[in-house]
């Protein structure tokens, strides 16, 4: 039964200990904490409603009306009038929950200390929370990027207690290009003199520059190549101008003063030690792992599982969803989004991720029907 005195008032958050965390390699940290918010509406009680789990993307947070807000609502696909919908920060994050930003047992920053965390580690915690909050089912765990990727794990780690899960824009492992893209990011934020080896929280510095660098990289694998080409070409940037004798880096090219914007955004909200550890944990993702290799792992799951995806996603294309379909062993369904803007479009084609959303959770109702096994 949900314990609904530990649940926060309906769009706010909560940090809720979880205890100790033992990771995947055997290093335990101990009294984690979770930065969870709840979202509810209506005078239905919370203990006779079915419970979504979201799952946020890699800069996300547990806000899911911040960076979902066509989705989640009252009449909304994520309808907070029949649903108690939860989302949590990421263990590692830096938004309320236990990451390298968060005070060490002696009273300094974890810092270079927060050991390296996997997609199941993040998972143990969060089952770890549906613990401490009373919750031994979840009608539905949803999740994209990151989020997709805990989503999948959560089918094979605790399929008992989950009815149906949607994981979005994700592949069963990561891939070599994954893998190379992303170590390129950490790469340059570990080359910013600022980083201190992962030490800097004591200091008066950060590693921004090397955290912008990081952005730009990744943000180009989130957009479209039609898209941004679309958008900017190769028009200067207003009152600049890179087509003179000499290169300058303060005379840029439009696309090169949109990706700066983006860079200084994510400076101005995200921790960079978060950022490596969570992009270290993305570069370990492989449901594989242990498990006799992914399609082994794939075909035994038991969790009815709708998989959707982007056709022009560059980060996780779409024939990795494919992949997915051919190999679950519980799968109900493939659908795919129609965009231009590549990876984000699960974020920004709110129509189309909405339709899916919905005919999923239809499809999870009618086996909610039927007792877990």
């Amino acid at each position: 039964m949900v314990h609904v005195d530990a649940l926060p008032p309906s769009g706010s958050p909560s940090v809720i200990s979880v205890g100790d965390v033992e990771t995947e390699a055997g290093v335990c940290i101990p009294d984690v904490h979770l930065c969870v918010y709840a979202f509810y509406d209506a005078a239905t009680p919370l203990n006779e409603r079915p419970v979504l789990l979201i799952e946020h993307a890699l800069t996300g947070d547990g806000n899911v009306a911040d960076w979902w807000p066509e989705m989640i609502g009252p009449g909304k696909p994520l309808d907070t009038e029949r649903f108690l919908i939860l989302c949590a920060n990421v263990l590692g994050g830096c938004q309320g929950s236990t990451g390298p930003s968060s005070r060490h047992p002696d009273g300094k920053a974890w810092g270079s200390r927060f050991p390296a965390i996997s997609i199941r580690d993040t998972v143990t915690a969060e089952k770890a929370l549906m613990d401490v909050l009373g919750i031994d089912r979840i009608h539905a765990v949803i999740g994209a990027s990151m989020g997709g990727a805990r989503a999948l794990e959560w089918t094979l780690m605790y399929p008992e207690i989950i009815v149906s899960a949607l994981p979005i824009a994700v592949s069963a492992r990561a891939s070599a290009w994954q893998i190379g893209m992303q170590s390129s990011q950490i790469r340059f934020i570990e080359a910013d003199p600022h980083w201190q080896g992962g030490d800097y929280y004591d200091s008066d510095s950060s590693p921004a520059e090397g955290m912008g660098q990081a952005r730009r990289i990744a943000h180009l694998t989130y957009r479209g190549e039609l898209e941004i080409d679309e958008r900017f070409g190769t028009d200067p940037q207003h009152n600049e101008n890179p087509y003179g004798p000499y290169r300058s880096s303060s005379e840029r090219f439009a696309v090169e003063s949109y990706l700066d914007r983006q860079a200084d955004k994510l400076k101005e909200r995200f921790d960079a030690g978060s950022y490596v550890v969570l992009t270290d944990a993305l570069n370990r993702h492989d449901v594989g792992r242990g498990r006799g290799g992914m399609n082994a792992a794939l075909a035994k799951s038991t969790v009815p599982t709708m998989v959707a995806g982007v056709d022009t996603d560059i980060l996780y294309p779409w024939h990795q969803q494919e992949h997915l379909s051919r190999n679950l062993g519980n799968f109900v369904g493939l659908s795919q989004i129609t965009s231009p803007t590549g990876h984000d479009g699960f974020l920004i084609e709110t129509r189309q991720m909405g339709l899916i959303v919905q005919k999923f959770l239809r499809k999870a109702d009618q086996l909610a029907q039927d007792p877990l096994d």
